[in-house]
């Protein structure tokens, strides 16, 4: 029996696969209100193709009551190799671990045509992972991982490139459609072609495509690295959910196009602004105040609570930006007391130390909610 631990656009298809091959088949998946260790009990194998490296560990170990000894778990996500590792330990000895990402989107899924990219001993699963394409056999347990995002830091990257090459054409008066048919007779023509229109059908989507480069550009890898900003940016633009394709579209406007950034990990605006806009190697962080996801204000009263919480908001804006406190050039305070004045100055040495950016500090009568005492905004000059 195989138990398939999936979600997403790949996982119903995978499994689809698997039915159609004859397989006895329990699935799992976070909203279907089955425990994961009653879906893999009993289990001669168990597949995960999960989101990311956190899910897998989290799914895992959910499931370690029910793995019977014996079992082998093939970790098809993309997770990298030092991932697959942490589950090598954190799996029992007697349980046997294979690590398969894939290589191809949605279509190739259904159709049974994807590259299987497998580590470690496949002996007992090789039947298995046929059903879902060729399998290429790479080495020792983690070399599947390895390889899978060796790959995608080549061709996430071009696709990046030659966006900023549409970009860049745009810019200048270039016809894409007259572009993209030069570059055909190149060997980027294929990724050209893929670009030409964006995909409406989400086959890759830009939120993997950024995981997979987070997890994949290594110190020194500048160009996957300077590939990963660009698609972090659009992904804080709202554009996760899309195909990668959509990077094309999104970098339409030259280098210098205004892009607003709402993170999730930031309570939401009421639409009437962005909390920070970036512009090319420059970003612009709307007045930040101590609220919660719910409107309600956090600390009332205290000054040290509120720059607190709004410091804590600010550096979540700044790391998404791959920025830090070091690179505001100029910050300005709203202060109703300046009696306060001391207060913000002790949270605010936690967080800006060194030389000290351009700062203006004011006191206002009020701000825009009854209670907030301090409201600050930034401008920062972002790392290349």
């Amino acid at each position: 029996m195989i138990a398939f631990l999936g979600q997403g656009r790949m996982g119903a298809p995978m499994a689809r696969r698997l039915v159609a091959a004859g397989h006895k088949l329990t699935t799992w998946r976070r909203s279907g209100g089955v425990p994961v260790a009653t879906a893999v009990d009993g289990a001669d194998l168990v597949i995960t193709m999960l989101s990311d490296p956190a899910a897998v560990r989290e799914v895992l170990t959910a499931a370690l009551p029910g793995l019977r000894p014996g079992a082998t778990v093939v970790e098809m996500s993309t997770i990298g190799p030092e991932a697959v590792g942490e589950l090598r330990a954190l799996l029992p000895p007697e349980v046997g671990l294979v690590d398969a990402p894939v290589l191809g989107s949605v279509g190739p899924a259904a159709e049974g045509t994807l590259t299987v990219l497998a580590g470690g001993d496949v002996r007992g699963c090789l039947e298995v992972l046929a059903v879902f394409g060729s399998v290429r056999e790479c080495g020792p347990l983690g070399s599947g991982a390895a390889m899978k995002l060796a790959v995608m830091s080549a061709l996430v990257p071009a696709q990046v490139l030659l966006a900023e090459t549409f970009a860049y054409g745009e810019a200048h008066g270039v016809d894409r459609g007259a572009l993209i048919d030069v570059l055909s007779g190149t060997p980027l023509g294929v990724l050209a072609e893929r670009l030409r229109v964006p995909s409406e059908q989400t086959r890759y989507s830009l939120a993997h495509a950024t995981k997979d480069l987070e997890l994949g550009a290594w110190d020194g890898a500048t160009m996957a690295t300077a590939a990963r900003a660009r698609l972090q940016e659009a992904r804080a633009a709202g554009l996760g959910e899309h195909d990668l394709t959509a990077i094309a579209a999104h970098l339409g406007g030259g280098p210098h196009r205004a892009v607003p950034l709402n993170l999730s990990t930031v309570p939401a605006t009421n639409g009437m602004y962005s909390h920070a806009v970036r512009v090319g190697d420059m970003l612009y962080v709307s007045g930040q105040a101590a609220f919660d996801e719910h409107g309600n204000i956090v600390g009332e009263g205290s000054m040290e609570a509120q720059a607190e919480h709004v410091f804590q908001v600010i550096a979540r804006i700044l790391a998404d930006q791959g920025a830090s406190f070091g690179d505001i050039a100029f910050i300005r305070t709203y202060l109703t007391d300046m009696e306060d004045r001391v207060a913000y100055g002790r949270v605010r040495r936690k967080y800006i130390t060194g030389t000290a950016p351009a700062s203006t500090t004011v006191e206002v009568s009020k701000l825009f909610m009854p209670g907030l005492l301090l409201e600050v905004d930034l401008i920062v000059a972002l790392p290349r």
